[in-house]
């Protein structure tokens, strides 16, 4: 009893520390170096231009693709229209770079004040962040004490990851809620939800086309049984691709379109391997390791759902993605939640493999920690220097960023065979 407390009041303190960070010490470095250089600052919300698409589109019939309607999203998001003649002014347009369909999501709020949607899209993504831990945790078939559980949320909710996605209402959120809502289901066996989550959760496609092949070479491996995921995922994306070209015929096209200029404005995109490796060979590794990614999810594709290979394959998609994808924001590392909670459950197996997966687990949990011990040094500062002084360390947590993904990437690979086979005691590892 004693102990589930300990390790409760540990996680509460840990989060704690990483909220106070961002509001007392990221933050105001970030208005001051704002203020100091000219940059812009308005709602500063992910959510703003998606919001106010969905609303022109369903209350006006605007285009949400087209350029006035970028523009009057500058305007929120930054505070004023995003002048080019200025050095100091952000690259991000901030347009509709999203499929249509993701108005569906936004439908209900589009009649609010964007104050109170905000509202509520930050609780929403606090409560679906919540939920997804134990979401992911049922597909991993991982059986924890309720105080572990409690603990494992407090710990998600306290990342930096989280907080930044929460801050900015970052739809990333609710995209990886939905796959975990969706891999829920399938460990329940409704394949017909978890086909219509994984469909909704494509509103970000760069974070579900790997799952995408992933879940239909998983259904190919077993198609009697497993046909209705493929039926309802494929039925889905009609209706919503459908249902967005009656709203706005032609949106496809647009959505290409958008997506390539985003593509420029934002450098051409780079990923966690290219600032790593620089962009030649962090490009090649990608390839090399989306090739590795279906090569083994191929060969896996018969494992049923709560075997270790299934469980490997969950949680190598979703790291191979992370490293893959043109954007290295840390609210992306949510989707590492099933990876790490694989390598938690497996660490003494995988301590025991040899010095290098040693090395490695060694990199992950000094990675992962990292940030909560900075923040909270960072925090306890506050009490015996200025503000000011502190705000200058403001990028300590954020140091081992790049290392999270790759270690754990690396991690699950150099202990495929160990994650792959049963062992007795597997659960209380």
């Amino acid at each position: 009893m004693a102990r589930n407390l300990l390790l409760i009041v540990a996680a509460a303190l840990a989060g704690l520390a990483m909220w106070f960070w961002v509001q007392r010490v990221a933050i105001p470095h970030q208005q001051a170096e704002a203020t100091e250089r000219g940059t812009p600052r308005g709602n500063l919300s992910d959510l703003y231009p998606r919001w106010l698409g969905a609303r022109e589109l369903l209350l006006h019939g605007r285009d949400p693709y087209s350029p006035e309607l970028a523009r009057e999203a500058q305007a929120g998001y930054y505070g004023r229209v995003l002048d080019p003649k200025r050095p100091n002014d952000p690259k991000d347009q901030q347009a509709f770079a999203y499929p249509l369909y993701v108005i569906f999501v936004l439908a209900p709020t589009v009649r609010m004040n964007f104050s109170d949607a905000q509202r509520i899209a930050v609780w929403l993504l606090l409560l679906i962040t919540a939920a997804s831990v134990p979401l992911w945790l049922r597909a991993l078939d991982c059986r924890i004490s309720p105080a572990t559980k409690l603990a494992a949320v407090l710990l998600v909710l306290g990342s930096f990851p989280a907080i930044q996605g929460i801050k900015l209402q970052q739809l990333t959120l609710l995209v990886a809620g939905l796959l975990a809502a969706a891999f829920g289901a399938l460990a329940s066996g409704y394949l017909i939800l978890a086909g219509a989550l994984f469909a909704l959760a494509s509103i970000k496609p760069q974070l579900v086309a790997l799952t995408a092949v992933w879940i239909c070479f998983w259904a190919l491996g077993s198609w009697r049984e497993r046909r209705k995921l493929i039926f309802s995922f494929v039925a889905s994306m009609l209706l919503l691709a459908g249902a967005g070209e009656l709203l706005l015929p032609g949106w496809i096209g647009e959505f290409r379109h958008a997506m390539a200029e985003y593509w420029v404005y934002t450098g051409g995109g780079r990923s966690v391997l290219d600032v790593l490796l620089t962009s030649y060979f962090g490009r090649a590794v990608a390839a090399v390791l989306i090739l590795m990614a279906l090569f083994r999810i191929w060969r896996a594709r018969q494992a049923p759902v709560f075997t270790p290979e299934f469980s490997w394959s969950l949680a190598f998609v979703m790291a191979t993605t992370l490293a893959v994808i043109p954007m290295f924001a840390p609210y992306n590392q949510l989707l590492l939640v099933p990876a790490l909670a694989l390598i938690a459950r497996s660490a003494r197996r995988l301590w025991r493999i040899g010095p290098a997966s040693r090395f490695c687990l060694a990199l992950v949990v000094g990675s992962v920690l990292w940030p909560w011990l900075a923040a909270g040094a960072l925090v306890a500062c506050l009490i015996f220097f200025p503000a000011v002084t502190v705000q200058r360390a403001w990028v300590l947590p954020l140091f081992t960023n790049f290392w999270i993904p790759v270690s754990v990437l690396v991690l699950l690979l150099i202990g495929r065979r160990t994650l792959c086979c049963k062992a007795e005691g597997a659960l209380s590892d």
